[in-house]
């Protein structure tokens, strides 16, 4: 059996880079870059108005309750006018281009509204309310860099370079396939000896927020139908997410299946709680990664956090991020395992407090869905009340 650490280790690994695809830009939210996005203008491409106002030279000012006559309106999406008499303005809107020999520009609550013109009700300072062309990014300067999550601020970026196909890295072509005798579809009402399926919908849900689409399986405990359908699906995708029949039952056939089909085993069994049962290989033909979680579904859930998203963020070129909260009351792990615990976490007094969620095992789905994530302990490690402790999300943390 092997231990939590070199489990993972063994994991990373097995990483793989699956190469870089093009996607409109309609398609790349949540997706990886896969380039880097460079400014194709300067920004702002031109001396930009950021106020309502007026447009002047800022030599013209001879006194402070001065008229400026109106020589002409610059409005946003509008060629640039020019000043041709300091002492005049050009009435500017924000956004609009300021006009050519004008450096300053006035908003009209600093302003008196007179016949033909305005006066100075405040004082000017030369330049002010204007943003300067390449003031932001020069043309040519990197915006985005190749490896970085695109989230709703980065699609903004890209469709102000006019980037309307973007290049990011491909995702695996994922299996979710579940085992068993004894579940039936959601839809269907069981009998006294059966239960519906619930870890395939986890595992799909988990990937569609990371937009990663699967296709979903279900096979019962037959060694011949497992070989069988279990190869054609090798042949054809690059992960299989796997829950269910890796443990010690007379039924368990996914081991010595996973052997008959030539998949090399990477290691069977972790210690570690929940999830000991854990099954990871590869089959070097096909360069398909096998991630067999145990069936219970708090042991899938873990696993999957534990595992795959580290292997993904990795296949990826992502750094996975590493997170620690306070631990609310003192807890102490007896067991020679490492130990995922479900945890509520709350902001207490500024500090990222975790509160243990009360289970009966690695069954309980209603424990699962109230917890906002797990903290691990190591083998005999005991944590006093308000100490640091790693702490893996499941739930997004920010609303």
């Amino acid at each position: 059996m092997i231990s939590h650490e070199n489990a993972l280790q063994e994991v990373l690994n097995l990483s793989s880079n699956f190469g870089a695809e093009e996607v409109h830009l309609s398609d790349c939210l949540g997706r990886i870059l896969a380039e880097p996005i460079h400014a194709d203008r300067d920004f702002p491409p031109f001396d930009r108005a950021t106020k309502d106002g007026i447009a002047i030279n800022f030599t013209g000012i001879q006194s402070a309750n001065q008229n400026f006559p109106i020589s002409g309106m610059a409005q946003a999406g509008s060629p640039q006018q020019q000043l041709l008499d300091a002492s005049h303005c050009i009435e500017v809107m924000t956004g609009a281009m300021v006009p050519k020999n004008a450096d300053t520009v006035i908003m009209y609550e600093h302003l008196e509204e007179e016949d033909n013109g305005f006066s100075l009700r405040e004082s000017v300072k030369k330049g002010q309310n204007i943003h300067y062309k390449a003031s932001d990014v020069a043309q040519g300067e990197v915006l985005l860099s190749e490896g970085i999550l695109i989230n709703e601020a980065e699609i903004g970026v890209l469709a102000s370079v006019g980037k309307s196909k973007i290049k990011v890295k491909k995702l695996p072509k994922i299996a979710v396939i579940s085992t068993g005798n004894e579940l039936v579809d959601v839809e269907e009402k069981p009998e006294p000896h059966q239960i519906r399926k619930s870890n395939v919908h986890t595992l799909q849900a988990l990937l569609k927020r990371l937009q990663i689409p699967s296709d979903c399986f279900h096979f019962i405990d037959n060694p011949s139908i497992l070989k069988d359908k279990l190869g054609e699906i090798l042949k054809n995708y690059d992960v299989m997410l796997l829950s269910g029949g890796v443990s010690k039952g007379k039924f368990d056939f996914l081991p010595q299946t996973f052997d008959a089909l030539g998949v090399e085993k990477v290691f069977h069994k972790v210690r570690q709680r929940p999830g000991k049962p854990f099954w990871f290989g590869q089959h070097k033909k096909s360069n398909t990664t096998i991630f067999s979680f145990p069936g219970n579904p708090v042991s899938t859930f873990v696993s999957y956090h534990v595992y795959f998203k580290p292997w993904l963020n990795k296949t990826l070129g992502m750094a996975s991020p590493q997170f620690d909260v306070f631990l609310k009351e003192p807890t102490e792990n007896t067991t020679d395992l490492t130990l995922f615990i479900g945890v509520r976490v709350d902001w207490v007094n500024g500090k990222l407090m975790a509160t243990r969620i009360s289970t009966t095992g690695s069954g309980d789905l209603m424990a699962l869905s109230k917890a906002d994530g797990f903290i691990s302990l190591k083998p005999q490690e005991k944590v006093e009340e308000e100490q640091l402790v790693p702490f893996i999300p499941a739930r997004n943390m920010v609303s």
